[in-house]
């Protein structure tokens, strides 16, 4: 490839080297998990499709000692890419939840609602996957068929025309048929194109750490509904779990402020010793919670996926799997596209994963919105009236089971990667 001016790449073996202005057929902006799996998926079934990313950052394994809830749906769209093995060393299956409601003050935690077994024989409808395996499987799985443009900053972008532009901030340009948002909630690209959002604000913030307790989690997460929101520890490998615990924003300062020993204590009351004596192992951290959705997630040769088209409450632990399921189907709109001879960059193409993706992350957003309002308060008649039916749909398998698989994002008639098969 020519010299000239450019920015520094450095790939997976830490090198780097000046790039001139370049043309491929998709650019992905964002080296995040769903812009890296969105390259290894056109890289693997695009047939000479020539991809980029452009990541803000170094493209290195992250410190992070978090872990995500991976739906057995997109686990099979890791496994049609080859990257789910090296991952699932370090994963734990998730083999029930037991969701649990109570005022805020109430010791006992009266269990409304439980689910178990698996979504297809020995495959467990979730599984707890490290930040940092996550990032190292994926990262090792690039070749060098993928361009990596990294630190790289995109300050301009148009879409006018046969072919995107992006320019970078060195004066450089990146030329696409296809360029794709993976730049999360507040995507530069996305305002560049003039698509605006729709923002709810939760006056909620998230808190999430990792803790060690006494007792073994067995696979089991629970979730336990509070009037300030949601409390959840999901298990990971050993005698340990990731805490996701939604809490009204003008509480955090105080929980941030206390010490390790009191705020164990206090995660300790929460879950009704379910777990014993607990420990907390990292830095607590919190994040403000919001409903936000794109207005498009098409515009002129851009097509929006993950946090850039859409940021849900995590009561429910879709977050990053709606993102992955927007790389599934927007990869096979591309890839079916691509077939036929088609410009894969044109509104007639990326209408389709609209389509496809609109409805199913609408519902998803009335879904975690409409039970983080129903749970997320104390009064006494509706909290009668939400565990009747809790209580009601734990004695119906029929609902349990499409409960269970909806939130597994497992169907028959998704996208192929979503099924475990290639394209």
């Amino acid at each position: 490839m020519a010299q000239g001016i450019g920015i520094a790449m450095t790939d997976k073996r830490g090198g780097s080297k000046r790039m001139a202005d370049t043309k491929v057929d998709v650019a992905i902006l964002g080296g995040g998990p769903a812009g890296l799996t969105m390259a290894l998926a056109l890289s693997r079934y695009g047939r000479g499709l020539r991809v980029a990313i452009v990541e803000r950052r170094d493209m290195t394994i992250p410190k992070d000692s978090r872990a995500t809830a991976i739906a057995a749906g997109v686990r099979r769209v890791f496994d049609a890419l080859d990257i789910w093995q090296p991952m699932a060393e370090r994963a734990q299956p998730i083999t029930a939840m037991r969701i649990t409601d109570s005022a805020g003050e109430d010791i006992a935690r009266p269990l409304f609602l439980s689910f178990s077994g698996d979504v297809a024989p020995g495959e467990a409808f979730a599984h707890m996957v490290p930040n940092a395996a996550m990032a190292e499987a994926l990262l090792a799985a690039v070749d060098p068929s993928i361009t990596l443009l990294a630190p790289a900053q995109v300050h301009s972008f148009d879409g006018k025309g046969g072919r995107a532009r992006l320019g970078l901030a060195d004066g450089s340009s990146l030329e696409a048929s296809l360029v794709i948002a993976a730049d999360g909630a507040q995507s530069s690209l996305r305002d560049m194109a003039g698509i605006g959002v729709f923002r709810h604000d939760y006056g909620q913030s998230g808190i999430v750490t990792t803790i060690a307790h006494a007792l073994d989690h067995e696979g089991v997460a629970y979730e336990h509904f509070r009037p300030s929101g949601p409390f959840a520890s999901l298990p990971l490998p050993g005698k340990r779990s990731s805490l996701v615990w939604t809490e009204r924003s003008e509480n955090v300062g105080e929980i941030l402020g206390a010490s390790a020993e009191q705020q164990a204590e206090r995660i300790e009351a929460v879950m009704g010793s379910t777990l014993g004596a607990v420990r907390v192992e990292e830095t607590v951290m919190s994040f403000p919670l919001r409903l936000q959705l794109a207005h498009s997630f098409i515009g002129p040769r851009l097509a929006l996926i993950g946090d850039a088209a859409h940021v849900v409450h995590p009561i429910a632990g879709q977050g990053l799997n709606l993102g992955l399921k927007d790389v599934a189907a927007l990869a096979e709109v591309i890839i079916d596209a691509a077939r036929l001879g088609l410009d894969i960059g044109t509104e007639q193409v990326l209408e389709r994963y609209q389509r496809w993706r609109r409805f199913d992350t609408a519902t998803m957003a009335m879904v975690t919105d409409g039970m983080n309002r129903l749970f997320s308060n104390d009064v006494g008649a509706i909290r009668a009236l939400r565990d009747l039916g809790l209580g009601l749909v734990d004695r119906t398998e029929p609902i349990k089971d499409a409960m269970i698989r909806a939130a597994a994002s497992v169907s028959p008639n998704g996208p192929k990667l979503l099924n475990g098969a290639g394209l």
